[in-house]
């Protein structure tokens, strides 16, 4: 039996004693929704912790709460944690925020970036409000026994490129490319009248908490959702007794994960940034960092990527970065050793005459 959530327990948990791959970087991912009209407040603050730390990333803000992903190290991802559920000027409002850990092998993003934004997660659907009213949390371990049961309609939330990597056994795909679609597919695929008990998923569990809550506004009996999502599914369920299948796309350079949060093998088609699995890149029309199967028709968008894959490797002949704040940062120390050379030559030119 799945009991729903008290009202006076937190609304989520961090999941800061969860084993991660041993790895240089440290991610993490976490939400809250909470309705908060001082948000804006939070911007520069939060850019300037996360600067000052070398911390990389995306942090969304919206009167709906905040949600992220960021990596650093260690150190600096777990004071970035103590400051955002510790510090005066969040008031509190992030005490209980999902958080999620897990590692990387190379820094997965390549700049930091605080935004505002009207949602945090992007449904336009005023009705869903996860801070006041969200499905039944289900967790991990509870998982399988609910998805096995014959009276539940189980719903993968996510879009097609990413349900296109892996997903539960038995779930269905929305062939959404993005999330507002999703209430079309509520409204064409669903009814409160036959489906009464509907169980969603999504990779972090942001996604499912909105989509919940707007499935209770449309007058759905019971909806659950997995707690910490997918990521926290394969963090803790063993691989021999899960029911996932393929590995979970992540919004980074890791590009997905598997059983133990360890980095998948898929990759990014450098094009069009669909994700590609090992057998999508034995297709004949792949071409590594310039075209796909999916994109391989478009002429400009080729191009475009094989001129980008060209000063990449221009780049790393020379030992630099080709994007992001390390490419920023050799790009003056390059400046400053031409205009330094240049200032040599005129005191040499000036010491001969």
């Amino acid at each position: 039996m799945i009991n729903p959530p008290q009202m006076d327990e937190p609304r989520a948990s961090v999941n800061a004693n969860l084993p991660y791959p041993p790895a240089p970087f440290k991610v993490a991912a976490f939400y809250k929704f909470v309705d908060h009209s001082g948000f804006l407040s939070w911007q520069p603050a939060l850019a300037a912790f996360c600067c000052a730390r070398r911390v990389r990333g995306t942090i969304l803000l919206a009167p709906e709460g905040i949600n992220g992903t960021v990596a650093g190290t260690a150190e600096a991802i777990d004071a970035l944690v103590d400051y955002m559920l510790s510090d005066t000027l969040f008031e509190g409002k992030l005490a209980g925020a999902e958080i999620k850990f897990s590692g990387a092998a190379a820094m997965p993003f390549h700049r930091m970036k605080v935004r505002v934004k009207h949602e945090i997660v992007t449904l336009r659907a005023p009705e869903a409000n996860p801070a006041k009213r969200v499905g039944t949390y289900v967790m991990p371990e509870d998982w399988n026994g609910l998805i096995a049961r014959d009276d539940i309609v189980l719903v993968d939330t996510r879009n097609d490129y990413e349900v296109r990597l892996g997903s539960f056994e038995g779930a269905a795909d929305p062939r959404t490319n993005s999330f507002t679609e999703f209430k079309d597919y509520v409204a064409q695929n669903l009814d409160p009248k036959r489906q009464k008990k509907v169980a969603m998923f999504c990779t972090g569990g942001i996604r499912c908490e909105k989509a919940s809550s707007y499935l209770l506004a449309q007058g759905f009996e019971e909806v659950f959702h997995l707690k910490g999502g997918i990521l926290n599914y394969l963090a803790q369920v063993p691989a021999e007794t899960s029911r996932w299948r393929g590995e979970c796309f992540v919004f980074d350079e890791r590009v997905a994960v598997g059983h133990g949060l360890a980095e998948g093998e898929a990759t990014l088609c450098r094009a069009c940034r669909m994700p590609l699995s090992a057998a999508d890149r034995q297709h004949a029309d792949y071409r590594e960092g310039v075209a796909c199967h999916h994109c391989v028709g478009d002429t400009a968008r080729q191009g475009a990527a094989a001129e980008r894959q060209r000063q990449m490797s221009l780049a790393g002949a020379r030992g630099e970065a080709h994007l992001g704040e390390d490419a920023v940062a050799a790009a003056a120390r390059n400046r400053a050793a031409k205009q330094a050379r240049r200032e040599a030559s005129v005191q040499a030119a000036r010491a001969s005459r």
